[in-house]
């Protein structure tokens, strides 16, 4: 399994220059291409972790051993961690780039949205798979570089405005990043995370390292739109083309953001309370004021991105509630679990909020707005949006039977048995007010009387855009099922013991 690792970078890189290259010849190659090329690598992804058995896989770039337990090579490192994300950005991918067939065509230059759709997939493949911080700093900037022309595609000034801001901010976040990088460099002479992990376990945490985690989270939070870092995000998802904002929701904060955050702190340092009990503390605050800025707008797809920081601190207070277990050196089980709930709704967060992205574009496709108060009686007319949006509506406010429901539950009760009750409590609050924006959201979409426009000549979107919300939809059911012990043990529980046995990462490289 080790010679695949490279396909998952190779094969969309390969992919965005064919189409730069043979898409001004072959006419529609870039939509035939781009999907086929993004199943294959799901297929791939989906055999990859149903076939792990809690193994980690690397590949030396260059073929390069360790000397003296010393990694020199560039690595790749497969684990049950990063199989889930790489699954998660095939899977959004290809099911954006078949919406796209459809929704792109209104635009101009295909060959460059679908070249630098491709470009941004092999930079976040890049992220997960990255086993030192330069080449994982490097595919960081492949995918926001990419995200940064997406988001500006429709060349508007509402487009444009919002990649400059996103642009400004993203760049502050890359320069903290890179000298954390930096200082870790200067720390430890090496940036290789296995052989840093090794090198900070064997001494107490110091100020210096603090300095380090505090600057870490501050640059990847901002990448990952958690509170107070947050204020680019609404602008450019809601402008962004509607498969993009998919993809920015659904995988792009993830992979460049939580991912990171995730994989470091549990890999590379010592488990430090305070730090633990900060990242907690920055998942409820984004959770509670995400929800509260979103109850209030009109726009859909404003109104989506502020769930996407609302949903995403769900999956960072459950994780940060694991660290701090973990630190504290209590309760296992209930670390285990709490971290099991985090993972679980970064899954499910990616195929609902995904598809309700879509569901906004098919609705913006049909009647060009995005203003709730503008719409109305779409049901009749768009059956399948409208039931597609319900599904994903009740996921995301997480009412049973939908996937949603389950991994809120899981967040919960891990919550009450770890004793913070008022973060559960907020859990439970926020997934109130999210029902009710969501019930706004359906009524003045598809059941009002539209008193702006007349309904008569809409009609229901392309097949493309239909299919991928018709398997976002039944995903939404589908993932449920990780619920059950059996299933859950089998698909998040090889990320859970690499997370949670962080020697088991290390000696996988240098075998220390």
């Amino acid at each position: 399994m080790n010679s695949l690792i490279p396909l998952f970078v190779i094969v969309p890189l390969a992919t965005s220059f064919l189409i730069m290259i043979l898409g001004k010849f072959i006419n529609g190659f870039q939509k035939t291409i781009t999907p086929l090329v993004l199943l294959f690598l799901t297929v791939l992804s989906f055999y990859c972790l149903l076939n792990n058995h809690s193994n980690s896989y690397t590949y030396a770039i260059g073929g390069w051993e360790p000397i003296d337990n010393i990694p020199i090579a560039i690595y790749f490192v497969m684990d049950g961690f990063s199989l889930i994300l790489l699954c998660i950005i095939s899977l959004i991918g290809f099911l954006a780039s078949v919406y796209s067939i459809s929704y792109i065509a209104k635009f101009t230059s295909e060959n460059n949205f679908y070249s630098l759709l491709c470009l941004m997939i092999t930079g976040m493949s890049g992220v997960v798979l990255s086993g030192d911080l330069f080449n994982l700093f490097v595919f960081l900037e492949i995918s926001v570089i990419s995200s940064y022309a997406l988001v500006a595609f429709g060349t508007e000034k509402e487009e444009l405005e919002a990649s400059f801001k996103y642009q400004v901010l993203g760049g502050i976040a890359s320069f903290i990043i890179l000298f954390a990088i930096g200082l870790i460099y200067w720390r430890t002479k090496t940036l290789n995370i296995a052989d840093i992990s090794a090198l900070f376990h064997s001494h107490e945490t110091s100020t210096f390292d603090l300095f380090i985690q505090i600057l870490l989270i501050s640059g990847f939070g901002l990448k990952a739109a958690m509170m107070p870092f947050h204020a680019w995000l609404p602008d450019a998802h809601s402008s962004a083309p509607s498969p993009i904002s998919a993809m920015l929701s659904g995988v792009l904060i993830k992979a460049v953001g939580i991912y990171v955050i995730i994989r470091l702190f549990f890999t590379m340092f010592i488990v430090s309370e305070e730090i633990s009990l900060l990242i907690t503390t920055l998942g409820t605050i984004s959770m509670v004021i995400g929800v509260l800025l979103a109850i209030g707008q009109w726009d859909i797809k404003r109104l989506l991105a502020y769930h996407s920081i609302s949903q995403m601190g769900y999956v960072v207070l459950s994780i940060g509630i694991g660290l701090v277990l973990l630190a504290r050196g209590v309760k296992p089980t209930v670390a285990t679990l709490a971290i099991a709930g985090g993972l679980f709704h970064m899954v499910n967060h990616a195929v609902f909020k995904g598809l309700l992205f879509l569901n906004a574009g098919a609705i913006e496709h049909r009647i060009n707005t995005r203003n709730l108060k503008e719409m109305g009686g779409l049901s009749k007319h768009m059956p399948v949006t409208s039931g597609t949006s319900f599904i994903a509506s009740m996921a995301i406010s997480g009412i049973p039977p939908f996937n949603g429901f389950f991994s809120k539950l899981i967040i919960i009760i891990a919550a009450v048995q770890a004793k913070f009750y008022l973060v559960a409590f907020l859990a439970v609050f926020v997934s109130v007010i999210t029902l009710a924006s969501f019930l706004k959201f359906q009524r003045y979409a598809f059941y009002n009387k539209s008193e702006h426009r007349s309904t008569s000549k809409i009609k229901e979107v392309p097949f493309p855009m239909l299919f991928s919300m018709i398997v976002m939809g039944i995903l939404c059911l589908a993932f449920s099922l990780l619920a059950f012990p059996g299933i859950r043990e089998q698909i998040l529980g090889p990320a859970i013991d690499v997370l949670t046995n962080p020697n088991q990462y290390v000696q996988t490289i240098i075998g220390i």
